[in-house]
């Protein structure tokens, strides 16, 4: 089982919310202290690094999305997750959600499972930031995600590859030749 599985027991638990473009569900320093089931639209998960903004990731309708760090350890998130278009969620409490955790060990399985996953694609992210060069990144980015790289805006997405949008135009331009 998935975690859509359960979609319908997680919209019993929340409420929705409808935020436009540029707001936040939640800001870097803050406690996370719910989950966001993405109905419609797109978020991004980024890091303000001394006004340099790195993106890390994009959640997407029937993505699940918080700062998973610090809804675990209920400290201030070292991140921020603001749409990048009109979006609605549906945010579910946190509390609630432990609740519901504790007494049913199949949702517990599905979230870790989840959240496992979480960590493999921020693990490969980290690895490929490290290793491939902006071009390879984009690249691979292009050849995965397609759908992405068309819905992403461009500044947002040179700041996810780690480079300016000047460089992204320019390594755009070279993949089209």
């Amino acid at each position: 089982m998935k975690l859509s599985d359960y979609y319908d027991r997680f919209k019993q638990m929340g409420h929705e919310k409808t935020i436009d473009r540029g707001d936040d569900l939640l800001r870097e320093g803050d406690v996370a202290t719910q989950l966001y089931f993405v109905e419609r639209g797109a978020v991004r998960l980024w890091h303000n690094d001394d006004g340099r903004d790195i993106t890390v990731q994009f959640f997407f309708e029937g993505q699940v999305v918080s700062s998973f760090e610090s809804f675990y350890l209920r400290k201030p998130s070292l991140f921020s997750i603001t749409a990048i278009e009109p979006t609605t969620v549906t945010v579910v409490d946190g509390e609630a959600l432990r609740q519901a955790l504790e007494k049913e060990p199949q949702l517990m399985a599905v979230f870790t499972d989840y959240v496992c996953h979480r960590f493999i694609d921020y693990t490969q992210y980290f690895l490929n930031r490290i290793q491939d060069s902006p071009e390879a990144r984009y690249q691979v980015l292009l050849a995965s995600d397609p759908k992405l790289v068309k819905r992403v805006p461009k500044y947002e997405l040179a700041s996810y590859l780690g480079i300016t949008p000047v460089s992204l135009s320019r390594i755009r331009s070279r993949v089209k030749k």
